[in-house]
């Protein structure tokens, strides 16, 4: 098992956004989380990365309970163990695409140098060699989120959490961003959740979850 959670709850003053959520997402598996805004998918992918805590339930990556994690070791654990996809790509303005894809693995006090080498491997195979000393601002948003792609992969995390990754492109970016989704599992066995309302990204995944209020259904 990769990823479990078990009767995760989570409320936002009297708003119970989360009511009891179980998931278990197997190795290499792309799985897709579906349902209406504000059906509480987001807030269960930020409390399955880390990124937001639970009021209650408990969640584990692979053998690890992420519940015992906190402060410095919890963010150390974060930043070698999951990536990040998001609808707006959260690149730094200043960095070209090479320090953007650079920065997790730099964070992570690995070796520049391999580091780098490993981000050009990446941005050559995701067909942005020539746009490695691009600023963000010159590049399509297909190429920004492809470098997003390229970061969250940079230290090898055991699964990828992608929220509306295709939300800001047009369908042919979207679709092509799709089919890197699938080949990087065929690749490197990369596990996915992936929060969308793509109906033709979750169709393609190897299945689909569905909430509503707060539940899976």
């Amino acid at each position: 098992m990769m990823l479990r959670c078990k009767n995760i709850t989570r409320k936002y003053g009297k708003l119970e956004v989360l009511k009891g959520v179980d998931l278990s997402i197997e190795e290499g598996e792309i799985v897709s989380l579906v349902g209406s805004s504000g059906a509480g998918k987001s807030t269960l992918l930020h409390i399955l990365g880390t990124l937001d805590e639970a009021d209650g339930g408990e969640v584990w990556l692979k053998q690890t309970p992420l519940n015992t994690l906190k402060g410095n070791q919890l963010a150390a654990f974060r930043n070698k163990h999951i990536g990040f996809v998001f609808q707006f790509h959260h690149l730094l303005p200043e960095f070209t695409a090479l320090e953007n894809v650079c920065i997790p693995g730099w964070l992570g006090n690995r070796s520049k140098k391999q580091v780098e080498e490993r981000a050009k491997e990446l941005l050559k195979m995701l067909g942005l060699q020539d746009r490695m000393e691009n600023k963000p601002s010159a590049l399509s948003g297909g190429e920004q989120q492809r470098v997003a792609v390229a970061r969250a992969l940079i230290n090898n995390p055991d699964i990828i959490l992608a929220d509306e990754p295709t939300g800001n492109l047009d369908s042919a970016n979207a679709k092509e961003l799709h089919q890197l989704f699938f080949d990087l599992r065929k690749q490197f066995n990369q596990t996915f959740l992936i929060v969308t309302h793509n109906e033709e990204l979750a169709v393609q995944c190897d299945r689909i979850v569905h909430m509503k209020d707060g539940k899976i259904i």
